[in-house]
């Protein structure tokens, strides 16, 4: 593997197509303002580098990038490429990551409008992240103590398990399809609204008027904060641990919940059993 370090690079295509390289303490910054330094390459191994400058690492194969750091200038930093590891980087470009696949993430810290779209197979352990459209129409992701703050995160997306994460966000999950997401904490406005097959297991929910229009939709031994006007029109499982403001003219199933200030039922269509206080007492809409 050829060894590249402590060097600065400017210009247009720096190391344009680079095979088996490894690059260590170098700066891709200057007053040249050249970009996509790594386009095209494959099997690159990138280690404590500074990344100032656009596009860096488009239509590669085989990336291992650690200890790095990707300024707001380092726009649209991987895109195109597959077979990625990035770990303990700082990842704060617009647009860093999409239409790629097989990439594992730890440790990162990302703040990054549009981050993620489009990706096929991810995972991310032990990350924080600040974006909006956060990881859009990507599938088959798994997320492990992730930390995210910012709206319409999620949205699109398809076949992905969330464990222990925290999210505060808004418009997450919109026609998500066959989601788990355990053990998690997530804050927002009008959560996951068209979605299908997602299921909530253990966690604690807040945020006005969650979880409408959905199919398929569970939700196993969770709390649900501040929540009104709950299960517009949705297909619904639920096993609640603590009281709710609101539900309204859920669609089919059943709701099982301690408290609930108001059942608005306004659709002679709606045909989901309430199930409310500890005696258990079915509130069934005709």
């Amino acid at each position: 593997m050829k060894l590249i370090q402590n060097q600065t690079f400017d210009a247009e295509r720096a190391l344009y197509g680079e095979k088996d390289i490894r690059v260590i303490h170098c700066a891709f910054d200057g007053p040249a303002d050249g970009e996509s330094a790594f386009k095209e390459g494959s099997d690159i191994e990138v280690q404590d580098c500074f990344f100032n400058l656009r596009y860096p690492f488009w239509h590669d194969e085989g990336l291992v990038i650690c200890s790095s750091e990707m300024t707001e200038l380092c726009r649209a930093a991987l895109w195109y490429s597959h077979r990625i590891t990035i770990t303990g980087t700082k990842l704060h470009g617009i647009k860093a990551l999409r239409e790629c696949s097989e990439v594992a993430m730890r440790d990162c810290d990302i703040v990054s409008p549009e981050f993620g779209w489009s990706v096929r197979g991810i995972s991310m352990e032990h990350c924080t992240a600040e974006s909006e459209y956060f990881m859009m129409r990507s599938t088959d992701l798994r997320f492990q103590d992730v930390t995210f703050k910012g709206k319409y995160s999620f949205q699109y997306i398809e076949n992905a398990t969330f464990e222990h994460c925290r999210f505060d966000t808004k418009d997450a999950f919109w026609h998500a399809k066959n989601v788990v997401v355990r053990n998690s904490v997530i804050k927002g406005e009008y959560l996951a609204w068209y979605c299908e097959n997602v299921t909530f297991e253990n966690c604690t929910i807040t945020g006005t008027q969650p979880l409408c229009y959905c199919k398929g939709l569970r939700l196993v031994n969770c709390r649900m904060e501040g929540a009104d006007l709950a299960f517009e029109k949705s297909e619904v499982q639920a096993t609640l641990l603590a009281p709710v403001i609101s539900i309204k003219n859920p669609y089919a199933g059943r709701i099982e919940v301690p408290a609930v200030e108001e059942i608005i039922r306004d659709d002679d269509r709606a045909q989901c059993k309430i199930v409310v206080g500890t005696a258990r007492q079915a509130d069934c809409c005709a």
